[in-house]
Parts: structure tokens; sequence; C-alpha cells
């Protein structure tokens, strides 16, 4: 086993991980909200991007966004019909609510997309850096720099300005916010659109590494959730520790044992952790 190699693709891992954790992060920590149509609003960002390229001819750099504003629109129309059980706290019905969505978005995206494997190619991800027996590709390169840029600018303005404040307060008790004039709805359709955001920016980022598939929003759910529940629920820095520790256990299990066993190593690596801190590493 190379374990410089294996160091850097579990950074690799670690760093789409995060990125693809980062919006469900913000909106448990903000709205107590459980989003588990995330990992179809995954997939259906790398569709969408794919067919901006293969069906209007636009290339990687301009179909990337065209997924994150579409994604973003949607993250409005999503929240607008949730809101009332957003504003009423009620996490049973949402939780059912955006199960249900995840299988509708699947089943739309089949239907519309076809069940078959899809290539969704960027330019970056054929273009190679070798040192020595080391290598990886920059788009590698580019998803660790706007992951990392991603959380700081989202730590900076979580807890450096007046909107972070506004989030903050929202977060530990909306009916108390709205007393002092805090525009509670705006607060969590801000943050639902964000996490929609942020899960299409992960899409177009890290989906070139494999085909993509209508079906494969499932296994993004189960490891956003291991990333956020090791991360400490709402803790940014603890979810950026958690994407980047979870990737570098999943490469070196996958060499060391079997890449069959790494989900299920995983979960276990979750329970020794929430029995040595019970609120995840990002507590305090």
């Amino acid at each position: 086993m190379n374990l410089a190699q294996q160091l850097i693709n579990g950074l690799v891992l670690g760093s789409g991980y995060a990125l693809i954790a980062i919006g469900w992060t913000v909106l448990l920590g903000a709205a107590r909200l459980v989003n588990f149509a995330h990992g179809q609003l995954y997939m259906l960002a790398a569709f969408i991007a794919w067919a901006a390229m293969a069906h209007l001819g636009v290339n990687y750099f301009v179909a990337v966004p065209i997924a994150v504003l579409a994604l973003g629109l949607l993250g409005i129309v999503l929240q607008g019909m949730m809101l009332r059980l957003v504003m009423q706290q009620n996490l049973t019905s949402l939780m059912i609510v955006t199960l249900g969505f995840g299988y509708l978005f699947q089943g739309g995206a089949a239907r519309l997309f076809g069940g078959n494997p899809e290539r969704f190619i960027s330019p970056l991800q054929t273009s190679e850096i070798r040192f020595g027996d080391i290598w990886f590709t920059w788009q590698d390169v580019l998803t660790l720099v706007c992951t990392l840029l991603l959380f700081g600018a989202l730590w900076l303005v979580l807890n450096r300005t007046r909107l972070g404040a506004l989030v903050r307060s929202v977060a530990e008790d909306p009916k108390l916010a709205q007393l002092f004039g805090i525009n509670a709805t705006l607060v969590y359709i801000g943050v639902f659109v964000f996490e929609c955001a942020a899960v299409a920016l992960g899409a177009g980022l890290v989906a070139p590494r494999s085909p993509i598939l209508t079906s494969m929003g499932f296994d993004e759910v189960i490891l956003t959730f291991v990333v956020v529940v090791l991360g400490g629920i709402g803790s940014v820095v603890g979810s950026l520790v958690a994407g980047f520790g979870l990737g570098l256990f999943t490469a070196l299990f996958g060499a060391l044992v079997s890449p069959a066993y790494t989900t299920a190593a995983a979960f276990a690596l979750l329970l020794v952790v929430l029995v040595a801190r019970p609120r995840g590493l990002g507590a305090r």
C-alpha cells in the first residue's frame, strides 16, 4: 500500500464529503430540519449540470452555475411548501415530507433522464498531477480549494456578521427572535436555499469522479448523515473535521481491509465517537 497516495485519496474524499454535507449542517443548526431529500438534491443537481452540457451545449464551467441556480430556485419553492411545518417546528412531519420529496425527485429524474449511467465530464478530471508515485487531478484540487473557501466564508458569516447573528438567534428560539423583530420566515428560506445551492455545488465538483445514476442519492444521504452527526449538529468546523476524518478513514480502511465494508466501518466509527463525545466532534 502506498500510504502517501492513500492519504491524498483520503483528503480528496474528505473534501467531497464535507462539501456535500455543509448545507445540511447549516440547515440542522439554523432550522432544526433534517432533510432526507438531501441526497436526491445532489443527484438532481448532477443531472441538471449534465443535461446542460449534453443538450444545451454549454461547457462544464457554465453548467455547474446553472445547476446551482436551479437548485437555489427549487429551494425557495420547497421551503415555501414546508414553511408552515417549519414555523411550527413539526419535526416528524418535516422528516416524512422531505423523505417524500426525495422519492419524488428520484422517480421524476428516472423518468426524465432514464435509468442508465451517464458521464458528467469535467475537463479538470482528466488532467493529472504527478509527483513520483503520487497523483491527483486538477478536479481534486478545485474541490479541496472550494471546500476550504466555502467553509471559511461560512464560518465568518455565521460568527462575525449581523446576518450570522440573525441566523443564530432564529436557531436558538424562532418565536423569541420574531418578538425582537427578526423575520424568521426569510431566515428559514435563506438557509434552505443555501443548503440546496451548496449541495448543487458539491454535485458539480464531486459527481464527475464517477458515472452518475438517478438512484445514487441514497448513498449520499448516508455519508452526509455520518459527517453531520460526527461533526456535531450545526457545527461548521466540526463538519469540516469530520468530513476529512471520514475521508481518511474510508481511504485507509478500503486499502487495508476492503472497500466493500467501508459504510459499515463508518457507522462503527460513528458509534465509537458518539460514545466518547455524544454531541459530536464540534461540541464544546
